[in-house]
């Protein structure tokens, strides 16, 4: 059953059904990093990625995939699939592993994607289903590629206004392609009216931001010095370790089996937002799988109920409070939600992880499809620091009149 259909519903990193866990997409070869492919100077794309899930289950399905195009706001277009790809858009997934000596059973799905012999003619922002033999979506994930037709300097710097410097970032951006122009006909000319910038901090979606054009810098485009380009800095992003069940490791205190089940206690949480800032070493809310005592981490990895608390004598009652990361596909809804138990006097939520090493920041916002203008979503929990090392991903869009989808001729990432 397709959830999204032309003009309407926007695409999502998402799992449809709750059996469907562990859900990645990663350009092959290259762990740890957005899904971003590379147009060649014949105007293909012909790089692949590598897509792997976990379905909670002792009997495998027939599974299949299929890939869609969409514009620069993630809703899908209407171009067809020979326009965007040559071979297949479309294919089964055939390598299906069975998981051994975990207490919770499960099958590991993983394909590459696309087919052999396809690829891309068309740059912009992409999509994958999985769907099964019912038509029933199990889950999507989103692409991007990149055509290279423009460079893009990029800046992060103190606030052009002045406010608050020891709790903002401005990311200051300037596009330009004249060289490659010279060197290529087909790399399209830049005007502000046909340009559309993206930044995004780290892989938040809830304050990511379309930059305003400020002016002509030399032959290039200049996004700066805007209100549009500043960003709370927030904090480093906190993290746990649950590769071990035998001996509890960063920052989990207790380890508990029972009814067959595995429960790891994360140590309480606490309200950052008086304290310095403590520079430390995270993924920006990334997450690895990983397992200390088995030799196949994709297979021998258990799930694990994993229990992070906020104590706090009262309830916000303003703001909801969510565990932000790629453990919660960054996303603020019910999924992410922390609920307050009176009798805890805390904030609580229980999520069923596979082991590994995870990171995530702890939000609050009225909020959930975005942060209110001037709200900021780290400052009552997290706090805010200038030093704060976010990375920045910023993407270019361009659309002439004549075009009939967005093209993505830029992606730059910048880690201040």
């Amino acid at each position: 059953m397709w959830l999204v259909s032309n003009g309407q519903a926007r695409v999502t990193d998402s799992a449809w059904r709750a059996d469907v866990k562990t859900v990645t997409l990663t350009r092959s070869g290259v762990e740890l990093e957005a899904p971003v492919l590379t147009m060649g100077a014949d105007g293909m794309a012909k790089e692949r990625m590598l897509l792997q899930f976990d379905v909670l289950a002792d009997e495998a399905e027939n599974l299949h995939y299929t890939i869609v195009h969409c514009d620069a706001d993630w809703h899908r277009d209407d171009l067809e699939p020979h326009e965007f790809m040559y071979g297949f858009e479309n294919g089964e997934i055939e390598n299906i592993e069975f998981s051994f000596t975990t207490l919770r059973s499960f099958i590991h799905y993983h394909q590459m994607i696309p087919a052999n012999y396809s690829g891309f003619i068309h740059s912009g922002n992409y999509a994958v289903y999985v769907v099964n033999s019912e038509g029933d979506t199990l889950l999507s994930r989103r692409f991007w590629v990149d055509e290279g037709g423009a460079s893009v300097d990029a800046e992060v710097t103190r606030p052009y206004d002045g406010m608050e410097i020891m709790k903002r970032q401005e990311v200051d951006v300037t596009i330009k392609n004249e060289e490659l122009r010279m060197k290529n006909l087909s790399v399209p000319q830049l005007r502000p009216e046909y340009e559309r910038v993206l930044v995004q901090q780290n892989g938040r979606e809830d304050n990511a931001r379309w930059l305003e054009f400020s002016g002509y810098e030399g032959r290039g485009l200049a996004y700066r010095f805007r209100q549009q380009n500043i960003f709370t800095g927030g904090n480093t992003f906190r993290y746990f370790d649950c590769s071990n069940l035998r001996s509890p490791m960063y920052n989990i205190v207790r380890i508990e089996e029972y009814g067959g089940e595995v429960f790891a206690m994360v140590r309480p949480e606490e309200d950052r937002s008086k304290k310095h800032y403590l520079s430390e070493k995270t993924l920006n809310g990334g997450m690895k799988v990983n397992v200390w005592d088995r030799q196949n981490k994709t297979l021998q990895a258990d799930y694990v109920w994993v229990n992070i608390s906020l104590p706090m004598a009262q309830p916000m009652l303003d703001r909801s409070v969510y565990v932000v990361g790629q453990l919660t596909d960054w996303k603020l809804d019910s999924a992410s939600r922390m609920e307050y138990i009176p009798e805890y006097k805390a904030y609580v939520k229980r999520l069923l992880l596979k082991q590994g090493y995870y990171s995530y920041q702890i939000l609050a916002t009225s909020y959930e499809s975005g942060a209110k203008s001037g709200e900021s979503a780290t400052e009552r929990l997290e706090g805010d620091h200038r030093e704060t090392p976010n990375t920045y991903t910023i993407f270019v869009y361009h659309r002439e009149p004549s075009d009939r989808a967005d093209r993505l001729i830029a992606v730059r990432k910048i880690t201040n």
